[in-house]
């Protein structure tokens, strides 16, 4: 199984990104995914899932009305369009799939994760 996050970068506050991350090696369309975000000394933390079908969406509520998480039609791919950016967004973003049960922000509930991307955001 991989995973594999790409659309990290520089941006100025109030400006937009584009994540976006594919699982290859599953079973196609039959596991949730999710974005974490994780800085230097503080614990990943849960910004948004999506379930199987792409029906569902949840939200941290420090990114809620900023951010969409989306699924692509063949389900092995989720974007993460970030909007209104601000400094406090800046992180190392990972893509987690195939959720096992449990608390979605809990990233011990995920089999799977990418490497990263950074994200950065300029005041």
């Amino acid at each position: 199984v991989q995973v594999v996050e790409s659309g990290g970068g520089l941006v100025q506050a109030g400006g937009s990104l584009r994540l976006s991350c594919t699982a290859s090696g599953l079973i196609r369309g039959r596991y949730a995914m999710a974005w974490f975000r994780q800085v230097p000394g503080k614990e990943r933390e849960g910004v948004a899932t999506i379930t199987t079908t792409g029906r569902d969406t949840y939200y941290s509520n420090s990114v809620k009305g900023r951010f969409a998480i989306s699924r692509s039609v063949d389900k092995n791919t989720i974007y993460l369009e970030m909007n209104n950016l601000n400094p406090e967004d800046t992180a190392m973003y990972y893509c987690a799939a195939d959720f096992i049960g449990g608390q979605w922000e809990d990233r011990t509930r995920y089999r799977y994760w990418g490497q990263g991307t950074q994200v950065t955001v300029s005041s």
